[in-house]
């Protein structure tokens, strides 16, 4: 059906979608790096054990709490090709700030300033994807951007131990940085919005509008106005609840690995490559599940809480997985876990332009990954505290194993049939 599509109105709406992809790739490298390189580090510069990496990676998440709805709001005001490229260097040159790290505090800088240029990805990239696709392809054009972060997160375990034990930790932060600088060469001649893209094939272009109204195009939304309706609440306590999860998938898979299952530097690159291999699947898969119903003519609701139950269901088994000696069940348990959170996530960003008008989308969505970020917090203040104390991972993950399905019975408690709401300038829904 794609092939078919393609060949009639044109591709260049999947150069967009790559551009993307690639982007958020090196988002996740640059996030994920220390959590690999963390043991190592903890070892050779003597840093307080637990507490001291809770604090770093909660410096990253307040920042990024608080840049998540500013990226938002200054993606829908001055559009998504400068704010998104302007950000990206940002967060390039506090890449590059980490390789002058040494004491634990000064990594916890330098990830605040990380985590405040990052937030402009997925706030640019959903409004990007709102911009250049039709709602029917939306969701699975979120799942394969979204997978770069799995692919990101697949390089990240096979290069950076090798690059650290042959060139000094160092040089795997001059490498995220560098990456920036050359998307942005890229970025900036190739992005325009479809009805500026000069040589775009006309019947491509009646096609990415073919589902837009005049007023989505035009109406511009305060933030008072949005945070009144139930699905952004839907967004908002969706992301608040399973984020966190992610987060410490992220942060502490490889620590678990390492204590429980006995792993060093350079034999955690294997197990951390399958997992996110399987979340690279589970992206683009759960995109697809929704995307396909939907082709089969399948309601939108039906089609998004469908995917976001099976994703949900998928999470269950990781609660057994601190009783599995063996290491490699036990990573193939969390990568399904890890898997079924991308395809969750990939239906929930799409939840809010089924819901929201263009020029909403980014603001939703840095509401919502803020909201996000500020479960990650509490979360990883937890998670500090509590391995601190016990050295014990059964109830995080745990945790981990529930929030799927509690999250899931909230969204469809606000929003039992998913719909486009109509905003007036006053705030009111006419719909």
């Amino acid at each position: 059906m794609m092939e078919r599509v393609a060949r009639t109105v044109g591709r260049y709406r999947w150069v967009i979608c790559l551009l993307l992809f690639i982007n958020t790739a090196n988002n996740y490298m640059d996030r994920q790096m220390l959590g690999i390189l963390v043991p190592d580090l903890e070892r050779r510069f003597q840093w307080p054990k637990e507490i001291a990496w809770a604090r770093i990676v909660i410096a990253f998440q307040i920042a990024y709490a608080l840049g998540l709805p500013f990226f938002g709001r200054l993606v829908d005001k001055f559009g998504t090709r400068a704010t998104y490229a302007w950000a990206t260097i940002f967060w390039g040159l506090a890449a590059y700030g980490h390789a002058l790290c040494r004491e634990w505090w000064q990594f916890a800088i330098m990830r605040f300033f990380l985590g405040l240029g990052e937030a402009v990805n997925f706030p640019a990239a959903i409004k990007a994807i709102t911009e250049w696709f039709p709602r029917k392809e939306r969701a699975l054009a979120t799942g394969l951007f979204n997978s770069g972060a799995n692919i990101g997160a697949v390089i990240t375990p096979a290069l950076i131990p090798w690059l650290a034990v042959h060139y000094g930790w160092q040089w795997a932060f001059v490498l995220g940085g560098s990456i920036n600088f050359i998307f942005v060469a890229f970025w900036w001649p190739i992005y325009r919005r479809p009805q500026e893209k000069h040589g775009l094939d006309p019947a491509e272009l009646e096609y990415i509008l073919s589902d837009t109204t005049a007023e989505e195009e035009t109406a511009r939304i305060p933030w008072r106005n949005l945070i009144g309706y139930r699905a952004a609440w839907a967004f908002i306590l969706g992301k608040f609840l399973t984020d966190p999860i992610w987060w410490f998938y992220l942060f502490w898979l490889p620590k678990w690995l390492s204590k429980d299952h006995a792993l060093n530097l350079q034999q955690l690159g294997w197990p951390l490559v399958v997992v996110y291999t399987l979340v690279t699947v589970g992206s683009v898969g759960g995109g697809y599940i929704s995307s396909a119903l939907i082709h089969r003519g399948v309601s939108v609701n039906v089609a998004r809480k469908t995917a976001f139950l099976i994703c949900a269901l998928l999470v269950t088994p990781v609660a057994l997985v601190t009783r599995i000696q063996n290491v490699w069940w036990a990573v193939l348990i969390i990568g399904l876990a890890a898997a079924a959170h991308a395809g969750w996530s990939a239906n929930l960003f799409t939840l809010v332009s089924d819901c929201f008008p263009k020029n909403a989308v980014a603001s939703v969505t840095g509401m919502g990954g803020m909201a996000g970020s500020l479960g990650a917090i509490v979360f990883s203040e937890f998670i500090g505290r509590w391995l601190q104390r016990t050295e014990q991972y059964w109830l995080l993950f745990g945790i981990g194993a529930t929030a799927y399905l509690i999250a899931l019975g909230i969204i469809h408690a606000l929003v039992p049939r998913i719909r486009q709401v109509e905003i007036s300038v006053d705030g009111a829904d006419r719909a």
